[in-house]
């Protein structure tokens, strides 16, 4: 089924925006343009870690532990004589 409407204005006459104050335009654009970096956690990490100062804590150790570790040699293999 094709759809050819085309939108209507449903902006009544009576809405006046020049008579709103404090409006800003481009307010947000810096923020907007900035991007986010949301992340969406699964509810039981979301449980262990309610806010998100709390999962940076607990990121940021991670990297400092994986930071700290060592590469396991143990698995490279060994030259046979």
């Amino acid at each position: 089924m094709e759809n050819n409407h085309e939108l209507e204005d449903e902006l009544q006459p009576e809405y006046d925006f020049s008579k709103m104050k404090g409006g800003v335009r481009g307010k947000y654009v810096e923020r907007y343009q900035a991007g986010t970096n949301l992340v969406l956690l699964d509810p039981d990490v979301a449980q262990a870690f309610p806010t998100s100062d709390s999962v940076n804590d607990a990121l940021r150790l991670l990297m400092q532990i994986a930071q700290r570790q060592k590469p396991n040699n143990a698995l490279e293999p060994t030259s046979q004589i």
